[in-house]
């Protein structure tokens, strides 16, 4: 096996895409030929989590390899927020630009959208997207380019006076940002998935032409609603206009590898494709399914934070490997540094492991995951250690925590069976390590 001495990276990741909704995950309806061959070609991994089941704080997470409790981020942030990710914190972009890495970020961020907090004073040297979720609006003072174009009867002075922010239309209506600036107002959301592969496929060329390695997060907007697609998938799906986003999400990752083949990168190049929480519970076929997981986006039931991911890179991950060892998104940072033979920061925790030899030899490879935390806003609310999982969510309304659930993942994965009452010996020990652990996080321990 001949690797390259700083392999390419590429992260995609979905946006509230449930852990069923992949052909190689169970689909029933939702068609991916692209990412079924990627995941024969590569590694599908069942056991596989985000460090958090909202927008912010698992996009956080994944990129400075930390829990919540560490990097600062608990909550979804919106336009105009004074609040982001913390500048101190290190980004896997940080780390691997020391390498040589070319750096970019294509899609949504949703860590800050006040300067201080956009990608570009976190490590990434270019950045083409949309600074948070779909659904939102802009805020009136955002920062715009001096070419920027406006759309649909918007004006720059009804952006600054407020108007814009005010409408009643205003869901959705999102800018396009190029590095800092904002440079389309409100972008057109059908044509977003294709233009941020095309983004991504100029990232490679240009890399490849100059010898330089690269790191791309490729964060999909779909399909957190509402949702868009371009009008050749419109209509197209049978699960209606969610599976349309994903069936057109599946086209254009088989664009990227298809062009990683193409160009003699894909031996060089590890791509990974997962989601960043579990899907929303909507009707009306807007919302995705966690089958045959419990709960969904929001949620410490497995639906929340258990998500689809494939790994891919040819020559170095087996083909066709399925392995069921826990693995999280807090382990691309380690991961991603050790392979790339960058230098960690070493003055703070990372949560992470490196599961280099994991992707290496498949199911035989063994997690460094003894225990794995939910988290929900500031809380600890469960705890996984081996197949036993405790769950002791907070009550609103009292801030008490709830009665205890326990459940064997291995003989009960949709959390249906509550062993509680017939374990008590398991339970006490294992709220007191949860609740110790809470208490050590947030105190930064």
């Amino acid at each position: 096996m001949v690797q390259a001495a700083e392999p390419n990276f590429i992260i995609i990741f979905t946006d509230d895409q449930g852990y069923q909704d992949l052909g190689c995950f169970g689909s029933p309806k939702i068609k991916t030929p692209e990412i079924d061959k990627m995941a024969a070609e590569g590694a599908r991994f069942s056991s596989f989590y985000s460090a958090n089941a909202i927008c912010s704080a698992s996009r956080a997470a994944l990129l400075t390899g930390r829990y919540p409790s560490r990097n600062g981020v608990f909550h979804v942030y919106y336009p105009g927020a004074h609040q982001g990710l913390n500048p101190e914190e290190v980004t896997i972009a940080e780390v691997l630009k020391p390498q040589g890495y070319r750096t970019a970020i294509i899609g949504k961020w949703h860590l800050g959208d006040r300067p201080k907090f956009l990608p570009t004073n976190q490590g990434f040297d270019s950045y083409f997207g949309i600074p948070y979720s779909n659904d939102m609006w802009i805020h009136k003072d955002q920062v715009f380019a001096a070419d920027a174009q406006f759309f649909e009867d918007y004006t720059l002075d009804q952006v600054r006076s407020g108007e814009a922010s005010k409408r009643k239309d205003r869901g959705g209506k999102v800018p396009l940002m190029r590095d800092d600036k904002i440079i389309e107002y409100p972008v057109d959301q059908r044509y977003i998935t294709q233009r941020y592969t095309d983004e991504a496929l100029q990232i490679i060329t240009e890399s490849k032409a100059a010898d330089q390695p690269f790191f791309i997060y490729l964060a999909y907007s779909m399909p957190h609603v509402p949702l868009y697609t371009a009008p050749e998938f419109a209509g197209k799906s049978e699960r209606g206009p969610y599976g349309d986003t994903i069936e057109e999400m599946d086209f254009h990752v088989g664009r990227l590898l298809n062009h990683l083949k193409a160009s003699g990168a894909d031996k060089d190049t590890l791509v990974i494709f997962t989601s960043d929480n579990g899907p929303w519970h909507l009707s009306k076929g807007r919302g995705g399914s966690a089958l045959p997981l419990r709960g969904a986006k929001f949620s410490t039931y497995e639906g929340g934070h258990r998500v689809p991911c494939v790994m891919w890179w040819p020559g170095t991950i087996p083909a066709g490997t399925d392995t069921e060892e826990i693995a999280t998104t807090l382990d691309f940072m380690p991961t991603l540094a050790a392979l790339a033979g960058a230098e960690l920061p070493q003055d703070r925790i990372l949560d992470g492991y490196d599961i280099t030899e994991l992707l290496k030899a498949g199911q035989p490879g063994q997690s460094g995951y003894e225990r794995f935390f939910y988290w929900s806003n500031k809380h600890i609310t469960a705890l996984r250690i081996g197949d036993l999982k405790l769950r002791m969510q907070i009550d609103h309304k009292t801030k008490e925590r709830k009665a205890p659930e326990l459940y064997h993942l291995a003989e009960d994965i949709s959390e249906r069976n509550n062993l509680a009452s017939q374990m008590p010996e398991v339970v006490e020990q294992m709220t007191k390590i949860m609740l110790n652990a809470e208490v050590g996080q947030l105190a930064g321990r």
